[in-house]
């Protein structure tokens, strides 16, 4: 498979692709709803709760720290994760604005 080009399209349409890439993982949706729901998360507690082996959870947090929508820091041994709210909000509007471009047109097309 050749390379994306990437440079080729705006800087948003790679986010929304960047964005796309990383929620396109059950896993991951799974990761960011439970630290939704607990608001904080040391990386054992993902292991029970998600189901799947450490390294494997490790691959999927750096996949979502790495666009920014977790954090985490560093306490002993373990790294507690948590949302990143600001990187949250950020990507609801970059994606806002691509779901809802379609509310902007009137077209009568097929």
């Amino acid at each position: 498979m050749g390379l994306t080009k990437s440079e080729i399209f705006t800087e948003q349409q790679n986010e929304i692709s960047n964005i796309a890439k990383v929620l396109g993982h059950p896993a991951r949706v799974a990761i960011l709803q439970y630290l939704f729901k607990i608001n904080t998360c040391i990386c054992g507690d993902l292991v029970n709760e998600i189901g799947l082996a450490q390294p494997t959870i490790s691959q999927h947090l750096k996949e979502l720290k790495k666009i920014g929508l977790i954090k985490g820091n560093i306490t002993g041994t373990s790294i507690c994760y948590c949302i990143d709210l600001e990187n949250w909000v950020k990507m609801k509007t970059v994606l806002s604005l691509f779901l809802d471009q379609d509310l902007n047109e009137k077209t009568n097309c097929c």
